[in-house]
């Protein structure tokens, strides 16, 4: 698709239609509607020189499914100390949980002509994230990829659900369960998907494989909820469970408090990401840190890069760490 095709289809000069992407002198307010309307209708977005005619913005754009997410302000802490060093800012934009709901956010950011895009775990095939990359400079965060086309950072997510199940069976749990986010069960560039792995050969590896238990809820706070009800619902419990992220585990917490259980009375829990709400004093929730600030950092010296020229793809991969807190402990009564 290139402008040639934009201005058949709306009727006017290849000129022309160059002039209104340039958002240049001379193009009426009869031609731009026409060309903006074919855009639209074709779905076309400007490549990467044609923005470079329009001049920087100095603006990069974050989009995260869930703004409530604690991990998302360590990422966005990381990206915006590094970007604001060369003079960018940052503009954050929740775009849910539905695949439709990211592709309209991901094309209102390049469409109000952002300088660069950082996704976050997006809901999008990595052909997708490619012709992403061909319009604007792009860093995917936890997307396991090799694309030539765009940057990625992620955690080691195998290894980090791996550290998990090793510290609970060393305290002695056997039925230990796992909240997946059904969203990327199936997607081995999602992070979910590697974490699912890592859970169930951690699993094997300990001879526990018919002791496994995987819950599906999506990792929101409404997701918490949902899997402290479905911990409840498995004919046999278990003395543990792997929520798969901070802000699961913490709406766990809530709910078990609401019904007057506590955590790890109830059962041990562990999340994952090591958010700061994670360390406060009341919760001290066991978790994984994926260094989200540091991650955040890297994002932010990799698309200033792009940005700057460089067509090289990287792909960084940060190894997490346990950190063992309160929240588990030996299995009561066993």
């Amino acid at each position: 698709m290139t402008i040639v095709d934009v201005a058949k289809h709306a009727g006017v000069s290849t000129a022309s239609a160059s002039k209104v992407l340039r958002n240049a002198y001379g193009a009426s307010e009869a031609m731009r509607e026409k060309v903006r309307a074919s855009m639209e209708e074709l779905g076309y977005r400007p490549h990467g020189p044609a923005r470079g005619m329009r001049g920087r913005t100095y603006t990069i754009g974050v989009l995260v499914s869930d703004i409530d997410n604690p991990f998302f302000s360590l990422l966005a802490d990381g990206v915006s100390s590094v970007i604001r060093a060369h003079s960018y800012e940052l503009l954050l934009s929740p775009a849910g949980f539905t695949r439709s709901g990211q592709r309209n956010v991901k094309d209102a950011l390049i469409d109000h002509q952002m300088d660069g895009l950082v996704l976050v775990s997006p809901l999008m095939s990595s052909e997708e994230l490619e012709e992403t990359a061909r319009d604007i400079p792009l860093c995917v965060v936890g997307h396991h990829s090799d694309s030539d086309l765009f940057d990625s950072v992620a955690g080691d997510d195998e290894l980090g659900a791996s550290l998990v199940v090793d510290h609970l069976v060393e305290l002695g749990h056997e039925r230990i369960a796992f909240v997946m986010n059904h969203d990327g069960r199936m997607d081995p560039a999602r992070p979910e998907y590697h974490r699912l792995a890592g859970y169930r050969a951690a699993m094997e590896r300990h001879g526990l494989t018919d002791q496994a238990a995987v819950l599906d809820a999506s990792w929101s706070f409404e997701g918490g909820v949902t899997a402290a009800r479905l911990v409840d619902e498995l004919p046999v419990q278990p003395t543990a469970v792997h929520a798969g992220a901070d802000i699961v585990a913490l709406a766990m917490m809530n709910e078990l408090w609401r019904q007057e259980r506590f955590i790890p009375e109830a059962y041990s829990l562990a999340g994952y990401d090591n958010s700061r709400t994670s360390a406060l004093g009341p919760i001290r929730l066991t978790t994984v840190d994926q260094s989200g600030r540091q991650m955040g950092e890297t994002v932010g010296r990799l698309l200033v890069e792009r940005i700057e020229g460089r067509t090289d793809s990287r792909h960084e991969l940060m190894e997490p760490t346990l950190m063992a807190r309160s929240t588990t402990v030996a299995p009561r009564g066993e």
